[in-house]
């Protein structure tokens, strides 16, 4: 058995036997099971946009607990034990292009404003509550999930929304800085204390540098910050006042989202890779598309890692043939343009922001938080 998170208090994730379970706690059994038995998240499991869950049986717990020993679970308060259909090949942010980020923060907010009708909110906002299936998001830690005080009119996750989401974004779209690394030395995001003395005096007063980043940096220097009331709830008098309230909000958050998303077109180092072919002449890419034709037909392999994938042409090759493909590039402008392409035409690529030569290491607490891409990849492609 392994043990696969650590922070929350309402459960934890359990590798065994190649299942992925979930052990919940007495807090987090009545979020989960409002959640579940919510329309919207039924909606949402249905298209593969939130993890297929299944509560097991008190039979199927004692079946578990007598294959895997009689010690198996003690020392967790078990409430309820639910079983998570795998995502093929787990990601992490640090490895995202910023159009996988920002594809991540729409199922956020679609998942949040959907919820508001049936009362039932997000406890977090950060992009490791998601994966992605392909070129597709799909929401994963389902004790995100909590039961919402109707006359609440506070969306608790904001900051950090905005942190792990829009400014990274807003950063790679002003300065061309990738939001892997951010990731990778900071698992919150960014502070705003960062981004204020990095964006220089005259752009601090253009929006949304002055609403997002210079106007709460000015808020936070002032006794206000550290008074505990801000972190009240803000109750009103009724449901629907705080019901607009909140659907205002994330409104806002969708435009700034649309301002901040990754625009096509951008030029790297390895964008123009098929333009000029000074790599290959005609008759040597020829060679090369035949060679891999033939080798997806004869040997039918069903998991795929393109290693320095550029633009796809040999990804999207592969997955026509029904492969599942791993993309990865070190650019995450071509990473960016690969998922583009891989989501227009429903192809199931995924495409990595990963150098091969510096993979990305393990990180979180123990080191078991989040893999390392090599560990992860280790048995799980039959094909490279």
């Amino acid at each position: 058995m392994a043990r696969n998170s650590f922070r929350d208090p309402a459960g934890c994730l359990l590798e065994v036997n190649g299942r992925l379970l979930r052990a919940i706690t007495g807090q987090g059994v009545p979020h989960l099971q409002s959640f579940l038995a919510s329309s919207v998240a039924q909606t949402f499991i249905a298209s593969d946009r939130v993890v297929h869950t299944r509560v097991l049986s008190e039979v199927e717990v004692r079946n578990l607990r007598a294959e895997c020993g009689r010690q198996y679970l003690d020392g967790i308060d078990l409430h309820m034990l639910v079983e998570h259909q795998r995502v093929p090949f787990p990601s992490f942010p640090h490895e995202w292009s910023p159009e996988l980020l920002h594809a991540a923060a729409m199922l956020t907010l679609d998942l949040s404003e959907g919820l508001l009708s049936e009362n039932i909110g997000l406890k977090d906002a950060i992009p490791y509550n998601i994966l992605f299936r392909g070129p597709e998001p799909i929401f994963v830690d389902v004790l995100s999930f909590e039961q919402r005080d109707p006359g609440d009119s506070l969306w608790l996750p904001y900051a950090q929304f905005v942190r792990s989401f829009i400014i990274p974004l807003l950063l790679y779209k002003h300065f061309g800085m990738s939001p892997g690394p951010v990731f990778l030395s900071r698992r919150e995001g960014l502070e705003l204390e960062d981004v204020y003395a990095l964006s220089g005096p005259i752009r601090r007063f253009v929006f949304p540098f002055l609403t997002l980043i210079t106007i709460p940096k000015w808020l936070g220097d002032t006794p206000y910050a550290s008074d505990p009331k801000r972190y009240r709830k803000k109750q009103v008098n009724r449901p629907e006042c705080a019901m607009f309230i909140l659907r205002s909000l994330f409104k806002r958050l969708r435009r700034l989202l649309d301002r901040v998303a990754p625009v096509s077109g951008r030029r790297s180092s390895w964008t123009g890779y098929m333009e000029g072919m000074t790599h290959y002449t005609k008759e040597q890419l020829a060679t090369k598309q035949l060679f891999v034709e033939r080798v997806v037909r004869e040997f039918r392999p069903r998991n795929i890692l393109d290693v320095g994938c550029n633009t796809g042409f040999f990804s999207f090759l592969a997955a026509k043939s029904g492969a599942r493909v791993v993309a990865i590039d070190s650019d995450p402008v071509v990473a960016g343009d690969v998922w583009r392409a891989a989501r227009k035409d429903r192809l199931d690529v995924l495409p990595l922001v990963v150098d091969l030569t510096r993979p990305t290491p393990a990180v979180g607490w123990r080191n078991r938080e989040c893999l390392a891409f090599l560990e992860r990849a280790r048995g799980a492609f039959d094909a490279v």
